[in-house]
């Protein structure tokens, strides 16, 4: 059984029972109080509770990639300061 801390956003999963589409893997898309995936095969959005989503995973297959933080009102990244705490707020590199 895999830990939700171990879960990351945009992890692909791989569930222990196929979707009915035939697909058994996953994106996360939402980490929380629900944990959110997304069916590789056909699109399709669930949301389960933190507990379901453990015991139904059956591996990680690839780790999603870390993007840096968008400012929604421009197209540029966020700065990040080097040890990553976000201490620049908001400055534009």
């Amino acid at each position: 059984m895999i830990k939700y801390a171990d879960l990351g956003l945009n992890d692909r999963v791989r569930l222990r029972k196929p979707h009915p589409c035939g697909s058994t893997d996953w994106r996360v898309v939402r980490l929380g109080a629900d944990i959110g995936l997304k069916c590789e095969g056909c699109g399709r959005r669930v949301l389960l509770p933190r507990s379901e989503a453990e015991k139904r995973i059956k591996q990680v297959v690839s780790r999603g990639v870390d993007e840096p933080p968008v400012d929604p009102e421009a197209d540029a990244p966020l700065a990040v300061s080097a040890s990553g705490d976000g201490a620049t707020h908001g400055k534009r590199s």
